[in-house]
């Protein structure tokens, strides 16, 4: 399964298997929600302190979080900070979990 990224360049994601990667503590993802037609769009840095470009921007929506994370509403979506490390699932068509 190829994961739908905005730019090959940028997925510098891990895979573990068909449809699931690697995502490292302290992930940091920012989804930004448009227009249920549009889908959204994640942006996974390694970490959000760190100074460093995106490992990936994916086209699509994060339905759910299974995994010990701060989650911030902002005004264009929310930004999850990873505690631990974990697993980013493609879910169905740009639908996209965090366990």
């Amino acid at each position: 399964m190829r994961i739908p990224v905005v730019d090959e360049g940028v997925n510098h994601l891990v895979p573990l298997d068909d449809g699931n990667w690697r995502l490292p503590n302290h992930a940091h993802v920012v989804v930004y929600d448009r227009e249920p037609r549009d889908g959204g769009l994640l942006t996974i840095y390694d970490c959000g302190a760190a100074q460093k470009p995106p490992k990936a921007q994916l086209l699509g929506t994060l339905e759910s979080i299974d995994a010990s994370a701060e989650v911030e509403s902002t005004p264009t979506g929310q930004v999850v900070t990873l505690h631990e490390s974990a697993t980013l699932t493609e879910t169905g068509s740009k639908r996209f979990h965090i366990r």
